[in-house]
């Protein structure tokens, strides 16, 4: 008599590892496509308002700004409001606002007008920009909040 044939435990852990990959490669693919979106619209505010050299990065201050009060408007529409497919959060929470905001290039920024001399202009835009952008996205969803809540019966 033989031993019934079972599956190795590599099997079982390949087998894993490509369902796994079947559930998140849609994520990810609506994570880049959102953010190629987000960067594209980030580079296009950036040529329509660009910054002269050693000037306040006007445009990347209220992008993140703005960015971030979206955030704050649509977690909670999202968590609050409405059952949302599970890829609109990946898509546009992560990839289109997440390419949209630029926390890199606002230490870039940052960097290049300390090199370039102008830390009377780096200094407030270093310390601006993380308040700013936290506060954005904090009154944006108290606001939504306070609208949502008021429009309900």
């Amino acid at each position: 008599m033989t031993a019934p044939r079972t599956r190795r435990p590599a099997a079982r852990a390949a087998t894993r590892r490509r369902h796994a990959w079947r559930t998140q490669a849609p994520v990810v693919a609506v994570v880049a496509l959102g953010g190629a979106v987000g960067a594209s619209a980030r580079h296009a505010a950036s040529l329509w308002w660009p910054t002269p050299p050693g000037g306040f990065p006007w445009t990347i201050f209220w992008v993140n700004i703005a960015g971030c009060a979206v955030i704050g408007v649509f977690m909670v529409v999202i968590t609050d409001v409405w059952a949302a497919h599970r890829l609109v959060r990946p898509f546009f929470g992560t990839g289109v606002l997440g390419g949209f905001t630029t926390f890199s290039t606002y230490a870039v920024d940052g960097r290049g007008l300390l090199a370039a001399g102008e830390p009377r202009t780096a200094l407030p835009y270093l310390a601006a920009t993380p308040v700013a952008a936290l506060t954005a996205v904090w009154l944006a969803a108290w606001a939504a909040r306070r609208v949502l809540k008021w429009r309900q019966p």
